[in-house]
C-alpha cells in the first residue's frame, strides 16, 4: 500500500511539474514593476483590462490602447482579501502635466501605470497581470459561461450588451458586453466598475469548481485561452498565478471586500483632460493602510465619501 502511495504521489508530482513548466513557458512577460521598496506584508496584484493587444474597442469608435479596468487585489498576512477598483477617469498628474489614469500606459508606458497606482495605495504592487477584453472573452467561452446578474433591462448599442434583468449563464462575448456597458448605466463608470467585479468574481468561482478542477481538458482549454491574451510582470510564475486565483475568490466571497478606491468629486473637470474623478487621497490613504493591515471588516467601500456628499447637499441647497 505504501508503495502505490508513494507511486501515486510521484505521478500528481510529475503532472503538476508538466504543467508549471507548460504554463510558465507560455507565460509573456513585461517590465511593470517599479523600483519602489516593499513597504507592504501584504500581497498586492494590479488587474489590469486592456484593449492593447487585440484592439477590441468595442462599438463606442475609440482607438489606441487603454487600460479601462483597473483593479488592485490585495492578501494581506491575516485577514481578508479585498478588490477595489480604480476609477478609469481618475485624475493624475505626471511630471506637471494631468491626465486620466486608463491614457497613460498608451502616452507614458507600463511602468508609470504602477507608479500611479503604488501613489494611490501607499505601497508597493508586487505583481501585475493585464489581459485584453478578447482575452476574457475566450477564457469565459473555455469555461462554459460564467452567471451574471444584473437587476434591469439593457439594449446598449455602444456595448453591445442585449439584457433582461435578471441572472444568466452568459457567454464571453455578453460577459464582455456585461464588463464595459455604461452608457446605459445610471450610475456610468462607477456601475460599470461594480460589473467588472462581478465577472471577475464570477470566473475565480467557476475556475474553483470541481466541473473546471476535475476536467483536465477543460483547464487545458481555459489555460491555452489566457496565456493567449495575458502579460504579466517579470516576477510572475506560475504559483503566483494561483495564488491571484484563490485571492481573487477569497475577495470576492462573503468574507472578502470589495469596492472602490474614495473619491471627493466624480465630475471634476480639468482644461484638455474634461470631466475626471477627483481622488481623496487621505481616505483612500486610510482604507489601504488597514487592507494591507488585515484589519478592515469584511464587505463593501469606496465611493464619495461623507464629507464631499455633505459639501454637495449644502451647495445644493
Amino acid at each position: 500500500m505504501l508503495r502505490v502511495f508513494v507511486a501515486l504521489l510521484l505521478i500528481i508530482g510529475c503532472i503538476f511539474a508538466g504543467l508549471y513548466a507548460w504554463v510558465n513557458s507560455n507565460l509573456r512577460k513585461e517590465a511593470w514593476l517599479t523600483d519602489k521598496s516593499n513597504n507592504s506584508k501584504a500581497t498586492t496584484w494590479l488587474i489590469l483590462g486592456s484593449d492593447e493587444r487585440d484592439g477590441s474597442t468595442g462599438h463606442d469608435g475609440t482607438t489606441g490602447a487603454r487600460t479601462d479596468t483597473m483593479l488592485v487585489l490585495t492578501k494581506p498576512q491575516h485577514g481578508p482579501s479585498s478588490l477595489i477598483s480604480i476609477p478609469r477617469d481618475s485624475l493624475v498628474e505626471i511630471d506637471g502635466y494631468y491626465m486620466k489614469i486608463n491614457a497613460v500606459m498608451g502616452e507614458v508606458g507600463r511602468e508609470q501605470v504602477v507608479n500611479e497606482v503604488e501613489d494611490i495605495i501607499g505601497y508597493k504592487v508586487d505583481h501585475v497581470a493585464e489581459l485584453s477584453f478578447g482575452g476574457l472573452q475566450n477564457v469565459v467561452n473555455a469555461m462554459g459561461g460564467v452567471n451574471l446578474c444584473y437587476d434591469s433591462d439593457v439594449h446598449d448599442e455602444k456595448s453591445g450588451m442585449d439584457w433582461i434583468a435578471g441572472c444568466h449563464t452568459v457567454d464571453g462575448a455578453q460577459a464582455l458586453a456585461f464588463s464595459r456597458m455604461r452608457y446605459s448605466d445610471p450610475k456610468g463608470d462607477f456601475g460599470r466598475a461594480e460589473r467588472q467585479r462581478q465577472v471577475i468574481g464570477a470566473i475565480a468561482k467557476k475556475a474553483m469548481s470541481p466541473s473546471i478542477l476535475l476536467n483536465p481538458g477543460k483547464l487545458g482549454a481555459i489555460g491555452k485561452a489566457a496565456l493567449g491574451s495575458l502579460t504579466v510582470d517579470k516576477k510572475t510564475t506560475p504559483f503566483t498565478l494561483m495564488s491571484m486565483l484563490l485571492a481573487f475568490h477569497d475577495a470576492s466571497g462573503s468574507d472578502g471586500i470589495t469596492g472602490s478606491v474614495y473619491w471627493s468629486n466624480p465630475d471634476y473637470y480639468v482644461d484638455g483632460v474634461g470631466s475626471s474623478v477627483l481622488l481623496d487621497n487621505d481616505a483612500n490613504e486610510q482604507l489601504f493602510t488597514s487592507l494591507s493591515d488585515g484589519t478592515h471588516k469584511p464587505g463593501t467601500v469606496g465611493g464619495m465619501t461623507q464629507e464631499a456628499q455633505e459639501a454637495l447637499l449644502a451647495g445644493q441647497q
